[in-house]
Order: C-alpha cells, then structure tokens, then sequence
C-alpha cells in the first residue's frame, strides 16, 4: 500500500498520540508511587483512583491501590520501620491486629487486578503490563499473608506463584525491570532460612539464594519504574540483616534524600549513627 503525505501525517499523529498516552500513564501512576513512598497514602490513592476511573479495565490501577493498601497497614503497625527486620524475631513476633475494613478492600482490589490481568493474558498471552500485575498481585498477596497475618505457609505459596509470572514476564521482556522484585524476595528470603528448613522447601520446589537475591532486588532499585524505592528499602533490610552497615546507611541516605517527607529514613539513620557512636 502507498502511502500518501495525509496518510503518513495522519498515521504519525496517531503513533504520537500513543505515545503521549503512554507517557501519561507513567506519570500519573508514578506520582502516585511517589506520594506512596512519601507516606502520604491518602493522595496516592486519590491518583490511583482516579487514575482506575479513567482508564477502567487497566490492571494496573487496582495492583496500585491495593500496594498502596500493604504499605499503609505496614507502616500504622510499625512493621515496616527497617529495624524490626533487623532480627528473625521480626518474622514471628506478635502482630497488631488488622482492621476487617482494610482487609476487606485489600482482597477486592487484589481480586480486581488479578481479573483484569487475566483478562488481558486472554488475549495476549505476552502482555508485559499484565505479567507484572499478576506477579505483583501474588507478591501483595504474600507480603499481606507473612507480615500482616503471620501465615508464613500460604506466603511461601503465593511467592511461588509470583516467582513463577515475574519469570514469565522476564522472558517476554527482560528489560522489565520491576519484574526482578517477586523473584529476588523469594530467593532472599528462602535463602536466608537455617539449613534444614531451606532443604525442606527446596524439595518442594522452592529455591533460595541470598546473593542471587539481593542482585535481582538491585536491578528494580536500579530501574524500577514503580517499585525502584521499595526494592532500595528492602536492599537496606536485607544489608542490615547482612551487618553490611554501610550500604545499608547508603541506601537509607538515598531514600531520606527522595523523600524527605517520610519520617522512617531519617529516624532509622539517626538509629545507626547511635549504635556506631
């Protein structure tokens, strides 16, 4: 087919307004991310709101919310103040209690955004953005399970699960640097077990490795697009636990620097310089 000059503009007109969409849905759920990481969970969910009303169907939407969700619970029951991963007693000590409301919202919009995902991979089974919503969903899931409820079985499970769609998307896309998250939490966490418990798990089928762990989790703090800070807080815990303290106070500068709103960088740097003092 020949193309005429109107043909080729028209045709431009539409790849540059692709495009801008594009960019726009990066920016928006991107702010919401920020003000996330920010703590200031009430105007990321207004974005991730608004953002869901506008593009209604997008998986990406409810996944955001539903983050946005985890990390409010995890930070009003102090969870997620990196010196309670510090020891393993931050696994298995007693949890707060969750509201029924919260839990409630959490499961919907976790359920909204795995449908959508589903629906999308019906008709594209390589879709990246759905990919990353199912493995993100089940690492959602897993997170809520372990650090919220304690249920560390049915986390494992749901790790499994998220491992299994981040390396899907991987294939697809190995540039995707979110994806790198599911698979590196799942290796640090396993790996970082006492021997017999991670022999138990790899014969049913779950595979640990701190320092392959940690690299996957560098590569989202790298070049996440949505989970870049959540990977670099989790590096911090995951040097603390290493008694790597001066990577850990790098990543901890780095973040107190983006986000100088958020009170739990500067009180855990202030931590450290106490006990090095």
């Amino acid at each position: 087919m020949r193309l005429t000059g109107t043909s080729c503009a028209v045709l431009l007109a539409v790849c540059i307004a692709r495009a801008g969409a594009a960019s726009e849905a990066a920016t928006s759920l991107e702010h919401g991310y920020q003000l996330m990481y920010a703590f200031d969970f009430a105007s990321a969910e207004q974005v991730f709101g608004q953002w869901r009303a506008e593009h209604p169907g997008d998986p990406l939407a409810p996944m955001s919310q539903a983050t946005n969700l985890l990390f409010s619970e995890l930070y009003r029951s102090g969870i997620l103040q990196a010196q309670l991963f510090v020891g393993d007693g931050a696994f298995t000590g007693a949890k707060p209690p969750v509201s029924a409301d919260l839990r409630a919202r959490f499961d919907v919009v976790v359920a909204d955004a795995e449908a959508m995902a589903q629906a999308r991979l019906s008709e594209d089974a390589q879709d990246r953005d759905a990919l990353f919503v199912l493995a993100t969903s089940f690492g959602l899931r897993a997170d809520f399970a372990a650090l919220v409820e304690g249920r560390h079985m049915a986390a494992l499970s749901y790790t499994r699960q998220a491992t299994r769609a981040a390396r899907q998307l991987i294939g697809v896309a190995p540039d995707y640097a979110d994806a790198y998250l599911s698979i590196g939490l799942g290796q640090f966490i396993v790996g970082s077990l006492a021997a017999p418990m991670r022999w138990v798990l790899r014969v049913a089928g779950f595979k640990g490795d701190k320092r392959q762990g940690m690299r996957n989790l560098q590569i989202t703090a790298d070049g996440g697009r949505f989970l870049g800070p959540f990977a670099r807080i989790l590096l911090a815990i995951a040097y603390l636990r290493e008694h790597d303290t001066k990577r850990a106070r790098d990543l901890l500068v780095g973040l107190d620097r983006d986000f100088p709103s958020n009170p739990m960088f500067a009180r855990e740097l202030q931590r450290l310089a106490s006990k090095a003092n």
